[in-house]
C-alpha cells in the first residue's frame, strides 16, 4: 500500500501480464545497493531475533477486505497467506496456499488447496474460509473498500446494496459463482474471462478468513480490539497507537517463512524522525528516505553500506477534486495549464537528486504494456499553460495542494506550489493532514478542493492496475470521480481479450483517454530508497515496495 493507496480493480480484471523488474543500471533482479554482499539471504539468524520496522497508522481495522493502503497493509502482507504468493525478485505469481488453480476457459475455475495448512489460532484453512471471507467482503451491508474486487465473480451484483444508505437488502447474501466442492476444493466462475484472475489472487483482498471472525468482525483488527487471525509466517501479537508487533508463528507450514523471530511496525508521524533512527541505529528498516537526504545522495553517506535502491511498481500524481466538490477545475483548460505549469525534470533532479523519473503517462515503466509518452499535458509549457488558464477565466481563489503532513512530502509539494504560482500566477498552497488516515478519509469524503497527492502502489503486475481500480466508473479508488463510457469500454475488452498484445493495445487506448480528459497529473516513477540499521547484513526490497521479511540477515 508509500503514502500510496493501495486499492485494485474497479469492474473486471485484465488479461495476462508479465513484469520486467530488473534494478535500474544493472541486469539484476536484485536491488542496487551501498553494500557488496548480495541481497539474498544465505543463512537462518540467530534466535531469538527482532527487528524493528517504520510504520505508519493504518486508515482501518486491519481487515484485508477493508484494507488498501499500505500502513494497513505491509501488515496484513507480512501476517497473512493467500492462495498465490508473489515473489520477492520479480512479482511473479506463485503458488501458496492453492495446490493448483485451473480453468479451462478462463470463466470456470478450479482451486484446490494444500491440505494441512494453519491458522494462527490452530484450525484448519479449508475451502469455505475463502469463499466466507469473499462472500463476506463483497455483501454491500458490511460496507468494505474491497468489496469491488469481487466484481468478476457471477452473482456479484446480487449481494450489492440497491441504494446509496444501504436501506434495502441487496437480493443475495452469497455470490453464486462461488461454490464449495469439499473441504479443499472450490470453485469460481467470472462473469467473463478472466485469463490474469491467477495473478490478482496474491492481493490482500483475497485472504481466507477463519471462522473464528464471523460473529467478531466489528471488533476485529481494531486498536486494543480482537488480534487479526491469519495463515502467515508472522502472527500479530500487539495492536496499539505507537506499534503493530509480529512475532512467528511456530506452526506455518507454507513455502515463505520469515527469517527473524519478532518484527515491530513502530508508528512514525513523521518520515525523517524515522530516518534519523535508523542513522543512528534505534530503528532497523526504513521504507521512505526523506526527500531532504536524497539531495547530493546525503543518505548514502549518512547510511554508508546500509541503503538500498529498488525499481518498484510505484507511481505518483495529484487528483484533481471532483467538479462537484471544486467547480473551479470543471474546465479541462485548468487542469491542463495547471499540469503543462509543472516542470518535473526539475523537481526530480533539483528536489530527488533524480531518484524519480518524470512520468510521461499513467503507467509504471515496470509492467508489461507500458506505453511512453501519453501524456502531452505532462510536458513542461509554461507559455501555453497561461493561455489555456486565460482561455478558461482563471481560478477562482487560492489553489490548496493536500498531502498527508507524517509522508515527508512537504518540499516537492511546495516545489509543485512554487512552480503553479511563477509560472500560472495562481496563488498555491501546501495543506497537510497530520496523517495519512485522515488524508485518505477527508478524499473519500470529498471534502478537499484543489489537488491532493495520489501515490499509487501496485496490487499485483499489470498495466491494468494502474488503470481500472482508479478510472473506471464508480471504482473504489477513483478519487477524481472520473466517468468516461468509452474508457470503460474499452477496459471491459481488454479484460475479455484472449492474447496479451490484444489487450495491452486496448489498454493503453483507454490510457490516452486520459490525456483528454485528465482527472489526474502524473508526476513521477518511482524508485524506492530504503535504509537499514548495523544489526541487519542484507534485507530485500519486493517490487511492491514492501520489505521481504525472508530475506533478512543480521550480523
Amino acid at each position: 500500500m508509500k503514502s500510496t493507496t493501495r486499492k485494485v480493480l474497479g469492474a473486471l480484471v485484465a488479461a495476462a501480464t508479465a513484469l520486467s523488474l530488473a534494478a535500474c543500471g544493472t541486469t539484476s533482479d536484485t536491488p542496487t545497493t551501498g553494500q557488496s554482499t548480495a541481497d539474498t539471504a544465505t543463512g537462518a539468524a540467530t534466535a531469538p531475533t527482532a527487528i524493528t520496522v517504520r510504520g505508519c497508522t493504518p486508515q482501518n481495522p486491519l481487515i484485508p477486505t477493508n484494507t488498501n493502503e499500505v500502513c494497513g497493509g505491509n501488515v496484513l502482507d507480512a501476517s497473512g497467506a493467500k492462495l498465490i504468493h508473489y515473489n520477492a525478485d520479480n512479482a511473479a505469481p506463485e503458488l501458496d496456499i492453492a495446490e493448483s488453480i485451473e480453468s479451462p476457459d478462463a470463466i470456470n475455475w478450479t482451486v484446490k488447496l494444500l491440505k494441512g495448512f494453519k491458522f494462527q489460532d490452530g484450525t484448519e484453512v479449508k475451502a469455505k474460509n475463502f469463499v466466507d471471507a469473499w462472500n463476506w467482503g463483497a455483501y454491500g451491508p458490511n460496507g468494505q473498500q474491497n468489496s469491488y474486487f469481487f466484481e468478476m465473480i457471477v452473482g456479484f451484483d446480487d449481494v450489492q446494496c440497491t441504494d446509496a444508505e444501504c436501506a434495502a437488502a441487496p437480493k443475495a447474501e452469497t455470490m453464486s459463482g462461488l461454490a464449495i466442492v469439499d473441504d479443499y476444493t472450490f470453485t469460481i466462475e467470472t462473469i467473463s474471462p478472466t485469463s490474469n484472475l491467477k495473478v490478482r489472487l496474491g492481493y490482500t483482498a483475497f485472504e481466507p478468513q477463519p471462522d473464528a471472525f464471523f460473529g467478531n468482525q466489528d471488533n476485529w483488527g481494531k486498536t486494543g480490539g480482537i488480534l487479526p487471525i491469519a495463515a502467515g509466517p508472522y502472527k500479530i501479537v500487539a495492536n496499539t497507537d505507537t506499534e503493530i508487533v509480529l512475532e512467528k508463528f511456530a506452526d506455518y507450514s507454507g513455502k515463505f517463512p520469515g527469517s527473524v523471530d519478532k518484527v515491530t511496525f513502530k508508528v512514525y508521524n513523521d518520515t525523517s524522525t524515522a530516518y534519523q533512527d535508523v542513522v543512528s541505529n534505534n530503528l532497523d528498516l526504513t521504507d521512505v528516505i526523506p526527500t531532504e537526504f536524497l539531495v547530493g545522495d546525503v543518505y548514502k553517506a549518512d547510511l554508508s553500506n546500509r541503503w538500498g535502491v529498488k525499481d518498484t511498481g510505484v507511481f505518483q500524481a495529484l487528483t484533481f477534486a471532483p467538479a462537484t466538490t471544486d467547480p473551479g477545475l470543471a474546465d479541462i483548460r485548468v487542469r491542463q495549464a495547471i499540469s503543462m505549469a509543472v516542470d518535473r525534470s526539475e523537481i526530480t533532479d533539483v528536489v530527488f537528486n533524480n531518484a524519480r523519473i518524470p512520468a510521461t503517462g499513467w503507467v509504471s515503466p515496470v509492467v508489461d504494456g507500458y506505453k511512453a509518452d501519453q501524456c502531452t499535458n505532462c510536458v513542461f509549457d509554461p507559455a501555453k499553460a497561461k493561455d489555456l488558464l486565460a482561455e478558461a477565466g482563471g481560478y477562482p481563489g487560492t489553489l490548496e495542494l493536500w498531502v498527508n503532513g507524517d509522508g515527508g512530502h512537504d518540499t516537492w509539494a511546495n516545489a509543485v506550489c512554487n512552480q503553479i504560482k511563477n509560472n500560472l500566477g495562481l496563488d498555491c498552497v501546501v495543506q497537510a493532514t497530520p496523517d495519512f488516515k485522515t488524508l485518505r478519509d477527508k478524499i473519500n469524503k470529498r471534502e478537499l478542493k484543489g489537488l491532493y497527492r495520489a501515490g499509487w502502489q501496485m496490487d499485483y503486475p499489470s498495466i491494468e492496475n494502474f488503470l481500472a481500480p482508479i478510472y473506471l466508473t464508480g471504482a473504489s479508488s477513483n478519487d477524481s470521480d472520473y466517468s468516461n463510457a468509452q474508457f470503460d469500454t474499452l477496459l471491459h475488452q481488454a479484460a475479455e481479450a484472449t492474447d496479451e498484445a490484444t489487450a495491452n493495445k486496448l489498454y493503453q487506448q483507454a490510457e490516452a483517454l486520459l490525456n483528454t480528459d485528465m482527472p489526474t497529473m502524473p508526476l513521477w516513477y518511482q524508485q524506492s530508497q530504503f535504509g537499514w540499521s548495523n544489526k541487519i547484513k542484507s534485507v530485500k526490497m519486493t517490487p511492491f515496495s514492501t520489505f521481504d521479511f525472508g530475506s533478512v540477515v543480521l550480523n
